[in-house]
């Protein structure tokens, strides 16, 4: 028999990382004086307190996901009531709740352990940096920010821990606020998902206005009525707008095209945040709220069509992007940016189980090969070129070997995690027949191929081939991080911009980095390896998402929407599918990838060059980002600029200014000069003005009452 959880435990897994940032965020002001960052003690009390309260809500989320699987225990309640409304006749709740079914449960446990990892390792990479204590509690309130986003029962907690994670992202991204690249990055994250949230609070305002509840199971419930209603004017279902409008949500959340853009400069925060964001929060938020939301884009095949399109354009022409790229970060972020479409694409095709699949495996090795990436940058002394590396791999042993195992995995090599999610999801497109499947098929399938190459591109340029560090480069180096170093190399990259020395000096040899930082390396190599092949049966095809709020009644729904019962039919154990893949051409692509790359860069690397200046218009395209941004500053920010010129000219100064407030100035001046003739200060002209005008009024009167008799 189903249990019901206990509300008081749940609630502890969001409020300890709230408390743990509320500590740190304390001890990191001056109010408590000698604890504050620049002190042993203040530093020790804000990481400590952080890493208990993320370690007690991954403890916690760990017994709930337990309970959910071995006893089917849910909940599904109000924890808060904060008021009751009148709407349309009816009270309308606005409340904190819960809702933990085994969606929940898992995401819980993905969120609080990659933030435990995230945690442990910041308590090496951020050592000295005089915001210690200012990025502990940022790091441990967005942990809770993310709970509260994925813990929520109505869509008005889910907008509330959606701004949350945007708002904490903006200060993170931003957290080196002195350097005026870091601060682009926050500003520009923070407005592309201010477009996004538009569409959001739109789709759930068109939901709450037709179902009359914000509470999940009462929109749930009402879907089938919902499904009838067509948007006011048009011919257009409703609940295909409102679909849509909440996947627009998810496109900014997300970072699908063409509101992708703020992803790669987000690489401007530290490397933990990096691995935070990218792997098992912000971005996978939209994942999540589309899988939450199934039940509704179940009804509208249109708006599953849109949502395969774009993660279809995202998966294959943000890796093209990933291939150009020299900075160590930005590889990793723009197979994020790839990863992500293939989730959407998995959600287009019907197939939820296999796109949460596929956000859990990836959580694992993305965090890993982020984090990996931050200990290159250590020991290289913040140098993030890949091309000013080469040969790590007998100087950094840990990071060499789990960089290995997050690749093998992002790749999609049989037996690692990232095999069984990434290969379920092209053989989900394959049978789905929604519009647009086709397509989605060729991008995944391309994709494949584009990941392997350069994945394996970064991997050899970094661990392999010939030495390149500690020498003259005639290339930058890309200085994406700050040096972690204290106050004063803060107060030198301020006073000198990017001239400041990064890297390696002659001489000087890589290093591997201290236990904090290797150890999470190892603790998130090891689901990267085993998870897929673990959790693949009661995921995709067992009992797992049954009872779950999210998929009760539309697994196997509609014509067009049986790409998990022909994954079903396919499927024969993990084993089977992983000797399988030896007959299919996705393990010969990512192969051709991996080889092809060995040969460019560590055999010819005068081919890659040689293309580069062959197709130089093509490379100035991938350079440029598909000038998106240049068409954002062109289009968007400057006919904003254009229109708020205008309304200021045109519409503030002219009308409001010019017309009403110095225009009725002006009347009132000229009445008063006129008026001002008629103040002479004699008497007798005043008593003439007063007969003159009883006169006039007198002529009215009897005039009025002349016309009144003569029509009569």
């Amino acid at each position: 028999m189903a249990t019901t959880l206990n509300p008081n435990l749940l609630l502890a897994i969001p409020l300890a990382p709230l408390a743990g940032a509320a500590i740190a965020g304390l001890f990191g002001t001056k109010f408590f004086g000698s604890f504050s960052s620049e002190s042993r003690a203040g530093r020790t009390i804000a990481h400590t307190a952080t890493i208990l309260g993320v370690a007690i809500a991954c403890l916690l989320s760990l017994l709930v996901l337990r309970d959910v699987m071995v006893d089917g225990a849910s909940f599904n309640a109000t924890v808060y009531e904060w008021m009751v409304l009148p709407f349309n006749g009816a009270p309308l709740k606005m409340e904190v709740g819960f809702l933990v079914d085994s969606l929940t449960a898992m995401m819980m446990v993905v969120v609080t352990f990659v933030s435990l990892m995230v945690h442990i390792y910041t308590v090496g990479y951020m050592q000295g940096d005089p915001g210690y204590n200012r990025f502990f509690a940022y790091i441990s309130l967005f942990t809770f920010s993310m709970l509260m986003l994925v813990m929520s029962n109505n869509f008005l907690q889910l907008f509330f821990g959606w701004e949350a994670v945007g708002l904490v992202s903006y200060l993170l991204i931003g957290f080196w606020y002195t350097r005026p690249t870091a601060i682009f990055a926050n500003l520009k994250a923070f407005l592309v998902n201010r477009v996004g949230d538009f569409g959001f609070i739109l789709g759930i305002g068109l939901l709450l206005a037709y179902s009359g509840s914000l509470n999940y199971t009462d929109v749930f419930g009402a879907r089938e009525q919902l499904a009838t209603v067509t948007f006011p004017g048009t011919d257009w279902m409703m609940l295909t707008v409102a679909c849509i409008c909440l996947f627009i949500g998810a496109m900014g959340k997300s970072a699908q095209f063409p509101l992708h853009v703020w992803l790669p400069d987000s690489m401007e925060g530290p490397t933990p945040i990096s691995a935070l964001i990218h792997a098992a929060t912000m971005v996978t938020a939209g994942i999540f709220m589309v899988s939450r939301m199934s039940p509704l884009f179940e009804l509208s095949d249109a708006a599953l069509s849109f949502v395969l399109v774009i993660g279809a354009i995202t998966a294959l022409f943000m890796g093209f992007l990933g291939i150009i790229q020299n900075d160590i970060k930005r590889v990793v972020a723009y197979s994020t940016l790839s990863q992500l479409g293939y989730m959407t694409v998995a959600l287009g095709a019907s197939a939820y189980q296999v796109a949460v699949f596929h956000l859990m495996t990836h959580a694992f090795f993305k965090a890993l090969l982020f984090l990996a990436a931050g200990s290159v940058i250590i020991g290289m002394h913040h140098d993030q070129d890949i091309r000013n590396m080469g040969g790590l791999r007998k100087y950094m042993p840990i990071t060499w070997i789990t960089s290995l195992v997050g690749s093998l995995a992002l790749i999609g090599t049989p037996f690692f995690s990232g095999f069984y999610s990434k290969d379920s999801i092209i053989e989900a497109v394959a049978e789905s027949t929604i519009a647009g499947s086709g397509f989605a098929y060729f991008a995944v399938m391309a994709g494949v191929f584009v990941t392997a190459f350069y994945s394996f591109r970064m991997y050899f340029l970094v661990f392999h081939g010939k030495e390149r560090f500690g020498q003259e480069h005639g290339h930058g180096h890309a200085h994406g991080e700050h040096d972690a170093h204290g106050a004063e190399q803060a107060e030198h990259e301020e006073d000198h911009g990017d001239d400041h020395h990064h890297g390696l000096a002659p001489g000087q040899k890589p290093h591997e980095s201290p236990w904090v930082v290797t150890l999470p390396l190892v603790l998130l190599a090891i689901p990267s390896v085993v998870i897929g092949a673990i959790a693949i049966e009661p995921m995709l095809f067992g009992d797992f998402f049954k009872n779950g709020v999210a998929f009760q009644d539309v697994i196997f729904v509609g014509e067009n929407h049986h790409a998990m019962r022909g994954l079903e039919e396919m499927f024969h154990g993990w084993v089977a599918m992983g000797l399988h893949s030896a007959q299919t051409p996705v393990l010969y692509l990512a192969l051709a990838g991996v080889l092809l790359s060995w040969f460019f860069y560590m055999k010819r690397p005068d081919i890659p060059a040689a293309i580069q200046r062959r197709f130089s218009g093509l490379y100035k395209l991938l350079d440029n980002k598909y000038y998106m941004d240049a068409i954002n500053e062109a289009v968007f920010a400057r006919g904003a600029r254009l229109l708020g010129t205008g309304l200021w000219k045109g519409g503030d100064q002219s009308v409001i200014d010019g017309l009403f407030v110095n225009g009725s100035a002006r009347v009132v001046g000229w009445v008063a000069a006129v008026s001002r003739y008629l103040q002479s200060g004699y008497i007798y002209h005043y008593a003439f003005a007063m007969i003159l005008g009883m006169l006039v009024l007198l002529s009215i009167t009897v005039f009025g009452s002349v016309g009144a008799v003569g029509t009569k």
